[in-house]
């Protein structure tokens, strides 16, 4: 069982591809210091990928967790292959790198990150079969899935004796077109975990832009979102304003409310894998399971943010 808050451990790229450019080039004890908050304020999953920084995200991760002390077993570890201008057979080929990556840690989960690949899901989930097979992974999970390959993923696996644990997906209070496209109700119906990437639009929630434009101008890559121009902010500006009333009334911050609703919103479906470059930010997200909004508090962020669906 993962706790509904995970880690998510693209900011451990190291700059390495453009990928890794997204981030600060962490260091070492940053590293390690944000892996062990995570650990003490009782989050026991941990979320990283092949293109984070061309496997540097995985052997900082399984360097902090040995830092830390924790053995094979102690965390569960999602990983993903990249897809892009691959072919599934691909996934047999390349699993060595990723065990070798994370060593001393099992693969918990392995996902596929997108559906860019020339192959097609039926082969993507065949090629994972046989990784179970041969107990290389535990679990086998997507990314970025439709909700007709989601289905499909499904399908395959069900009819080897396995099942479809997860599809990692966007979704926060900014962003909810899962609900809207199929992604949600097949999920619930299928007994597929969502994995929320992004659960705070980028710091978007928060109000912290809002409330202070001049923060708009150190934002790197996120200035070309929609979400960050003018018109972006304004759209996003009532629900922002919610968050942080209920904030207020939690004593809590805005980011643990949002967090909040994502993990809780849809009962047990959702868990959400928030970033961290900083060890408040750790602790933060980690509050956010220390409590639960009403059921009426919810609604209200249900309705405020209806407009993103």
């Amino acid at each position: 069982m993962v706790t509904p808050i995970g880690l998510g451990c693209w900011q451990f790229s190291r700059q390495n591809n453009f990928a890794g450019k997204f981030w600060p080039d962490l260091d070492d004890e940053t590293i390690n210091n944000i892996v062990s908050i995570s650990l003490q304020s009782g989050i026991n999953w941990f979320d990283t990928a092949e293109i984070y920084g061309n496997g540097a995200s995985e052997k900082s991760l399984s360097s902090a967790l040995m830092a830390c002390g924790k053995k094979q077993g102690d965390v569960i570890i999602a990983t993903k292959w990249f897809p892009a201008f691959r072919f599934a057979s691909n996934i047999i080929k390349t699993i060595n790198r990723r065990i070798s990556a994370l060593e001393p840690y099992p693969i918990d989960l392995y996902q596929i990150h997108n559906q860019l690949s020339f192959s097609n899901e039926k082969s993507e989930m065949k090629a994972m079969t046989e990784l179970v097979s041969r107990n290389l992974i535990k679990h086998i999970g997507v990314s970025n899935f439709s909700a007709k390959k989601m289905k499909s993923a499904w399908e395959t696996l069900d009819k080897k004796g396995l099942h479809l644990a997860s599809n990692q997906v966007l979704y926060n209070l900014l962003n909810r077109k899962i609900e809207s496209n199929g992604i949600m109700d097949t999920a619930k119906k299928l007994g597929i975990s969502i994995i929320a990437y992004s659960p705070l639009a980028m710091g978007l929630v928060t109000g912290k832009f809002h409330d202070n434009p001049e923060l708009l101008k150190n934002i790197g890559f996120r200035r070309y979102y929609s979400q960050f121009k003018p018109g972006g902010l304004k759209e996003s500006y009532p629900v922002v304003e919610l968050v942080k009333k209920l904030s207020v009334k939690y004593n809590v911050t805005p980011s643990q409310i949002a967090l909040n609703w994502v993990i809780n919103y849809h009962g047990d479906t959702v868990v959400a894998i928030p970033g961290a470059t900083k060890e408040n930010h750790v602790k933060e997200n980690a509050g956010a399971m220390s409590f639960r909004l009403s059921d009426e508090d919810m609604s209200k962020l249900d309705n405020a943010s209806k407009v993103f669906k």
